[in-house]
């Protein structure tokens, strides 16, 4: 069967999958792969395949936003993948977790408006507690800030005449916000898949905290590189058992 929107045979695609937004952190991410090779770049979609410590899967770019992105965890999910991971960024609520800090997503605050029209209201955006364990257990035998817990996901980068309501998020107890996770929880969940996230921050989203956004930072490269670490390792460990 051969997935439209990725551009690739669903044969191509295993049980587990990383996902990630940029195209070029999917060409990374492929690089620690032994065997790896590139089925497609469509659009904000790119795709490799390969092995790590003899577990086959996917790795594939979904690009910003969550209606972009539910279409590859869609097309994903048809080709047959079972477990997907999100390795991604986000901005930071708390002073305890500047930039280069890890964060293991359980849940999203889901503002999303993708998925306000494929589940009732209220509908509950949560991580496969096992996948999560299992990316917290790998983040914590690495070097540097590891948290756990609630995530937001936002539609919105850049502010319009209304105030994004990051004090609330804040306040509520919410570790930091990024873009998709949601999408991908409640996709997840509705197709009998696990998901699971795992963030790089690369700043601060609270405006009392904020200094001027820089994401290119090497402290948010070395961030990103033991992220992906991270959840090569959680894969191993997943598929072991």
């Amino acid at each position: 069967m051969f997935m439209p929107i990725l551009k690739v045979n669903a044969e191509d695609i295993s049980e587990f999958a990383i996902v990630c937004g940029d195209p070029f952190r999917a060409e990374k991410i492929a690089g620690k792969l032994e065997g790896a090779r590139e089925l497609a770049f469509s659009r904000e979609y790119r795709t490799f395949t390969g092995t790590y410590r003899g577990v086959p899967l996917a790795v594939v770019s979904h690009g910003v936003g969550s209606p972009g992105a539910a279409v590859c965890f869609e097309e994903l999910i048809r080709a047959g993948a079972k477990t997907i991971i999100r390795v991604g960024t986000a901005g930071a609520y708390h002073a305890d977790t500047p930039a280069g800090s890890l964060i293991v997503s359980t849940a999203a605050i889901n503002t999303v408006g993708l998925t306000r029209q494929i589940v009732p209201e209220g509908y509950p955006a949560v991580a496969d507690g096992e996948v999560a364990d299992a990316l917290y257990q790998a983040a914590l035998a690495t070097e540097g800030v590891v948290r756990k817990g609630i995530t937001v996901t936002l539609d919105v980068f850049f502010a319009g005449v209304k105030e994004i309501p990051h004090k609330q998020y804040k306040a509520a107890g919410a570790l930091g916000v990024e873009m998709e996770i949601a999408a991908l929880y409640v996709i997840a969940s509705l197709r009998g898949v696990r998901a699971g996230a795992i963030l790089a921050t690369d700043g601060f989203a609270d405006s009392d905290l904020a200094a001027e956004y820089d994401p290119n930072t090497d402290v948010v490269a070395k961030a990103v590189e033991r992220e992906i670490h991270v959840a090569l390792e959680a894969i191993a460990k997943l598929a072991a058992k």
